[in-house]
């Protein structure tokens, strides 16, 4: 039976603030008539960052993309950086915008991480660090990796994009690596509209940070490096502190529907789920599910449209996978044979559904949907 319904779904909706309350600090942004420029919203946002993640040096900027740029800048990486092909793009484009080459590693088959085992085979005497992913939020192997960076002399980046607020063992995720970049995209259960930040343990590295967010400026008639355009302006930052009182609140709301999800899904031959480690403080980014063709009886594209024709808009994230756009293909690493997990996954994913005000009543809709294998 199909479930019909006139309703459109996305697989994401932005969380957002309470509008009274951002105009409210829009009229005191326009009322002092400072825009930019590490404005009191600005530094506010910082210290409120720090204190809710309860890391140290939080570096605010403009976007996700142009932290990740300008991390590996302020770390002065050159030469070869391993990394996965399982990611946004934005992870392999901001090592191309370096000048820096991606060497693709395949992804563990549960948690579609980087794969630890598999990355010492990769370096090379032009490898200098290893950019991980904490896909979909559910953090890496961070012991495996750091042994290995301590092992090698090499520097470690993580792209936490997906990663705000996540703990592990009581101690927040952010807190390893030489830096951890965040995402503030409109997307993501935290946001700022657009925005990112770079957060490290080191205060001199966050003044690097910093300088070259700027373009380098130092003062009114000193440069000091070859710096960039990335700093958050004072509208993203009023945004965020606003967004910052009811993140626990939205994250609880994710946390119901996928616990919804979870329970009406595990039973359906063809679908796996996946649970969260005990000792993980989870965000809730994404709900993604595997489809197996052969005992779903419906291919994850077929999956895709059917759920699409209904209304519902899932997405096959990610898909397709970095190594295989046409910038990055033609590297040794990421021929198929040096990627098979990773392509397997990257053909059975499906993200469904998932943000703080998605209905009851919808949520019963998708799993319905999926768990009738026999509609059209």
């Amino acid at each position: 039976m199909t479930i019909k319904s006139s309703k459109t779904i996305y697989v994401t909706q932005p969380s957002l603030p309470p509008l009274d309350k951002f105009v409210a600090s829009l009229g005191r942004i326009w009322e002092s008539r400072w825009l930019t420029n590490n404005g009191e919203f600005h530094e506010r946002f910082e210290r409120a960052l720090e204190t809710y993640l309860r890391v140290e040096n939080v570096s605010l900027l403009a976007n996700g993309t142009l932290a990740l740029i300008v991390a590996l800048q302020a770390l002065r990486i050159t030469g070869e950086v391993i990394t996965t092909p399982y990611s946004f793009v934005a992870t392999a484009h901001s090592l191309h915008w370096n000048g820096i080459t991606p060497v693709f590693c395949d992804i563990d088959p549960d948690t579609f991480n980087i794969d630890p085992e598999k990355i010492e085979q990769q370096i090379t005497q032009r490898t200098t660090a290893i950019l991980p992913v904490h896909v979909y939020g559910r953090p890496c192997n961070i012991e495996a990796i750091e042994r290995l960076a301590e092992t090698h002399g090499l520097k470690v980046i993580y792209d936490a994009a997906h990663a705000f607020g996540v703990d592990q063992n009581g101690e927040s995720i952010l807190k390893h690596g030489d830096v951890s970049v965040l995402s503030f995209h409109a997307t993501k259960p935290f946001n700022t509209i657009e925005g990112g930040a770079i957060v490290t343990r080191d205060a001199k590295l966050k003044k690097r940070i910093d300088f070259l967010k700027n373009f380098g400026i130092a003062n009114e008639t000193q440069v000091v490096a070859p710096g960039i355009n990335g700093k958050m302006n004072e509208l993203q930052s009023a945004y965020g502190l606003l967004q910052l009182e009811d993140v626990e609140k939205n994250t609880h709301s994710r946390k119901r529907i996928a616990d919804r999800y979870q329970e009406a899904l595990r039973e359906v031959k063809g679908i796996r789920t996946f649970s969260i480690e005990p000792n993980v403080k989870y965000n809730y980014p994404y709900f993604p599910i595997l489809i197996d063709e052969r005992n779903y009886g419906r291919s994850r594209d077929e999956t895709h449209e059917y759920l699409k024709r209904q209304g519902i808009y899932t997405r096959r994230y990610f898909y397709p996978l970095i190594s295989q756009f046409p910038m990055y293909r033609n590297l040794a690493s990421a021929a198929s044979s040096n990627l098979p997990v990773a392509e397997r996954i990257a053909l059975q994913i499906l993200c469904l559904p998932i943000y703080d005000c998605l209905e009851a009543d919808d949520v019963e809709r998708i799993v319905g949907l999926l768990a009738d294998k026999t509609a059209q």
